[in-house]
């Protein structure tokens, strides 16, 4: 399996075996199979099983301490790979890479989460931050938090993003409301909001593509 890996370099290879070379190194004299298909049966994909819960991943028989760390790694290594990519250019010209980091991190979260891009004067993302986190349908946001932080960055702009555990990305009325209120906020502070991601298992929802920011 390892040579056809490499030999493919993983193009064809089911989401399954990838688990079974991930936790091979865990288990070096055991039979990987029945565990890797086991948690993709549970969780549903290679994506969903590396970022599922460490206490749900537990529960599957066979998942301990030791297997859990390697697909924990596994997804950190992979979260700053496209981290760094979105971080290489100026976020505005390199629109697909912080949205498919930004997809990586939140897209099987299971609790929303409200999270801030702050942005340099050339656009260049200069931190990324979990701002709050709340229950499976609601965030608390706080303005006048979000402003005070941009300050003490020295950001001059900001992309906001959250996701949406049920799966669909279409911004509710609070979402909307709630965005105006940090966008005015940050205005009077010289501080511009790009825009504002939603982030769903079934894609994505840009505020400023569909016209509810300026």
């Amino acid at each position: 399996m390892r040579a056809r890996f490499l030999d493919s370099a993983g193009a064809g290879i089911p989401d399954y075996e990838i688990l079974e070379l991930i936790l091979f190194g865990v288990f070096r004299n055991g039979d990987t199979k029945p565990l890797a298909k086991a948690l993709v049966s549970e969780f549903g994909s290679l994506a969903a099983v590396l970022a599922a819960p460490v206490e749900r991943l537990g529960k599957v028989p066979g998942c301990g301490d030791a297997a859990i760390a390697a697909l924990k790694v596994t997804r950190e290594a992979g979260l700053r790979m496209l981290q760094a990519e979105a971080k290489a250019r100026p976020a505005l010209s390199n629109w697909q890479a912080l949205l498919d980091y930004c997809r990586a991190v939140l897209q099987h979260e299971q609790i929303e989460q409200f999270r801030i891009l702050f942005l340099d004067r050339k656009n260049q993302v200069i931190a990324d931050e979990q701002q709050q986190r709340g229950t499976v349908d609601h965030t608390p946001v706080y303005p006048r938090e979000v402003v005070k932080r941009a300050l003490e960055l020295n950001a001059a702009a900001l992309i906001l993003v959250h996701n949406h555990p049920s799966g669909d990305p279409t911004p509710s009325r609070g979402d909307i409301e709630m965005t105006r209120e940090v966008a005015k906020a940050a205005a009077t502070m010289g501080i511009a909001v790009h825009d504002h991601l939603i982030i769903g298992r079934n894609g994505h929802t840009s505020f400023r593509e569909k016209g509810l920011i300026g």
